[in-house]
């Protein structure tokens, strides 16, 4: 739809040939259709006793020597230099008399434009600012404007082209929104510490950024935001950075649901390692010293080190047998508030059990175990516990 059908070059009009250029127009009005945003009244040789007629919900704006010189609200307004200051400053128009003057008139629909779509033609690669890798994703939704500023909005999407379409300047919104919405969704995940698989959660938050980034732009060119809605930001979930991110979700997930957090889960996988291979003894000292695990897993190592330079020369355990290791009570190791704490052999366990530090269900881990268990679990706590009520059943 165009703001009008055909180009001035060969001084043909939409209402008309030269015919009429010919005597002064004595009446300005809108002759465009209903839904136009923007239209060019075709004549330019205008009487100052012309009428001027505008509509509802528009504005006329009259342009000399490619500047605006004013703009008319709605209603029929007979043109002197009494009601066009700015003209007769201009082109020094005489008082009185139905004098000539050459002037352009464009008429700026005000009416609220809504369901304008936009999108990203082509997947954005944006950084995930959690896990710091890179996603491709989409973005869509609609948006809806005014023109606020009419002569604004002429000199800066309209200026001097002849012939200029209502989708054409919308097409311009669609691209200045392109080009920023990228960038304004990565600023968003960055100051949010949101991971890009998880922003569509916050569509609302996400719309409101972006309307507020934009609307400066829009406002240099007169216009005004009347709503902005991200409707989606989609992402391929075959893509193997995507991959990568649910994976971890998933995994944070179920550590969550199970009470613990990621630098325990890595403490078990060591442990569960050390009760394996009891024989590696080296390594083992290794693992144990990095975690901390006390004097009590310090001598174990230290033990088995002995034993392991008794198996690596034999002659050596020949000649001086060695003494069988005293009896030592067990020594357990406590999860406390997610801080390991031990050993302690069981008469302390039972002071702890005694005074609620050490409940049924508090992990624990002693030399032989596979993995850390519940108290109510090992067979030699089970006696700390006979004398403490069983937890109550669940009400109904």
């Amino acid at each position: 739809m165009s703001i009008f059908n055909k180009a001035r070059t060969d001084g043909a009009t939409r209402d008309g040939q030269g015919e009429a250029r010919k005597g002064l127009i004595d009446v300005i009005k809108y002759n465009g259709e209903p839904d136009e945003l923007v239209w060019k009244f075709p004549y330019d040789n205008i009487s100052t006793a012309a009428q001027l007629v505008v509509n509802q919900s528009q504005e006329a704006v009259f342009f000399s020597g490619g500047a605006a010189c004013d703009v008319f609200g709605p209603g029929t307004k007979t043109l002197s230099a009494n009601n066009i200051p700015i003209l007769q400053k201009l082109i020094n128009l005489p008082f009185g008399g139905k004098t000539p003057f050459t002037a352009e008139v464009w008429y700026v629909s005000k009416t609220v434009r809504r369901n304008l779509k936009f999108g990203t033609p082509a997947p954005v690669e944006l950084l995930d600012p959690l896990y710091n890798v890179s996603v491709p994703v989409r973005s869509f939704g609609e948006f809806g404007i005014q023109v606020a500023d009419s002569s604004a909005f002429l000199t800066g999407m309209v200026g001097t082209l002849h012939l200029f379409t209502t989708e054409d300047i919308i097409e311009q919104f669609k691209s200045l929104i392109a080009r920023k919405l990228s960038a304004c969704i990565s600023r968003f995940i960055v100051r949010q510490k949101v991971t890009v698989v998880e922003i569509g959660a916050c569509l609302d938050e996400v719309s409101n950024f972006v309307r507020d980034a934009i609307s400066e732009e829009f406002a240099r060119y007169g216009l005004h935001i009347i709503n902005f809605d991200v409707a989606s930001v989609n992402f391929d979930r075959e893509d193997a950075n995507v991959k990568k991110i649910l994976d971890s979700q998933s995994e944070a997930a179920k550590r969550r649901m199970e009470g613990y957090s990621y630098q325990q889960e890595r403490q078990f996988d060591v442990m569960q390692g050390a009760a394996r291979n009891e024989g590696g003894a080296g390594q083992m000292m290794g693992a144990g010293m990095g975690m901390g695990l006390g004097m009590g897993i310090g001598s174990m190592f230290g033990r088995q080190m002995g034993n392991m330079s008794g198996v690596m020369n034999p002659q050596a355990q020949q000649a001086q047998p060695v003494p069988p290791p005293p009896l030592v009570p067990a020594q357990y190791h406590v999860l406390i508030n997610n801080v390991q704490q031990g050993p302690y052999d069981l008469s302390a366990l039972q002071q702890m059990v005694q005074s609620g530090q050490v409940a049924r269900t508090t992990f624990v881990w002693k030399t032989g175990l596979a993995q850390w268990a519940k108290a109510e679990d090992c067979a030699d706590l089970q006696t700390l516990f006979a004398s403490l009520p069983p937890p109550p059943s669940p009400i109904v």
